[in-house]
This record gives structure tokens, C-alpha cells and sequence, in this order.
């Protein structure tokens, strides 16, 4: 599995690149990676993450569509902020998502760490949709997905996809950096 877990690893890295220079070519290999990733994942029956990949297939179409019909900014989509509101609501949510999934996952599968698993997709889901909103929060939740994700994939024997994830964390900081110094003033507080 690990020439698979490789190719996938590889066209992820473009695939965030070209998110954080706000490419709207990000998409074509974003797609690539999420279809092999599902496979990665199932077989290390981490099924959040697996199941998180089709989310990230719907999700990937979506944000390719909204990017083309968003308005430009010098070399790529205009970028905004979050109001606070909006941030408050996005983390309630996305918590309480994270606890009702991990309890599925522990009570109904054999996931080999159902609660962490779980945080990692619910905390990926929202850092998804805010990204493909053009939000530069999303990039927040990325680092801390990132975070904790390197420490589950090395545990489950996956240290090409670890090493990914540490590739994707600093992208990520490199990525809201940039995504701060282009986004249109508002909630940035």
C-alpha cells in the first residue's frame, strides 16, 4: 500500500501549494488525492479519515466551482475574514460534530482511534468549507489538523502520509501568512 499512500502523498503537495497561492488549479490534483487517500485510509481502518475523503470529493467539485464564479484579487481569488460570530458558530459546531462522530465510530466499528479520528474529520470538514468559502480561518484549523494528525498516521504505521502532514503544516503557516496579508479587511481580529 505504500506506493499508493506515496502517489497520494505527492499529489497532495501540489494540491496545497496551489491552495495557498490561492490557485484555482488546486482542484485537479485535490481530487486525485482524496479518491487514493480514501483507499490509504480504509486499509489502516482509520474510516473517519476514509469516509472524510468522499466528503472531500463532493467538497473539492464544490469549492472548484465557487473559486471560478469568486471575484479575482492580483494572482488569485480574493480572500475575506470571519466575522466573530461566525467563528463561534463554526467551532460549537464543529465540536459537537467531532463528539457525536467519535461516539459513533467507538461504539459501531472497530476504528483503531475513534475519537481522535473523529476530531481530525470534523476539524478537517469545517477547515474544507472554510476554505473553499475563501476563509482565511481555515487555515488555522489546518495547522491544528496537521498537528494531530502526524502523530495518529505515525502511530498507525503510516509515515509517508505523517511526513505529508508535516509538509502540509508548514504550507499551512506559509499559507495564512499569505492568505492574511491579501484578505480584504473585516473581522480580522
Amino acid at each position: 500500500m505504500s506506493r499508493l499512500e506515496a502517489v497520494a502523498a505527492f499529489v497532495g503537495v501540489i494540491n496545497v501549494v496551489l491552495v495557498a497561492r490561492r490557485s484555482i488549479w488546486n482542484y485537479a490534483p485535490g481530487i486525485a488525492m482524496v479518491a487514493l487517500y480514501f483507499f490509504v485510509f480504509f486499509q489502516a481502518k482509520l474510516y473517519s479519515d476514509a469516509l472524510l475523503q468522499i466528503f472531500f470529493l463532493l467538497i473539492q467539485l464544490y469549492g472548484w466551482w465557487n473559486w471560478v464564479h469568486s471575484p479575482k484579487s492580483d494572482d488569485g481569488v480574493a480572500v475575506e475574514w470571519m466575522t466573530v460570530r461566525m467563528r463561534v458558530v463554526w467551532l460549537v459546531g464543529t465540536v459537537a460534530f467531532a463528539v457525536c462522530w467519535g461516539l459513533v465510530m467507538r461504539t459501531y466499528t472497530d476504528a483503531a482511534a475513534p475519537m481522535i479520528d473523529a476530531n481530525i474529520a470534523a476539524f478537517s470538514v469545517a477547515a474544507q468549507l472554510l476554505l473553499s468559502l475563501r476563509r482565511v480561518e481555515n487555515w488555522v484549523l489546518w495547522i491544528g489538523v496537521d498537528v494531530v494528525a502526524i502523530g495518529l498516521f505515525l502511530w498507525r504505521g503510516l509515515a509517508i502520509t505523517a511526513g505529508l502532514y508535516a509538509v502540509f503544516l508548514a504550507i499551512s503557516a506559509v499559507g495564512l501568512v499569505s492568505w492574511i496579508r491579501r484578505a480584504s479587511p473585516g473581522a480580522a481580529a
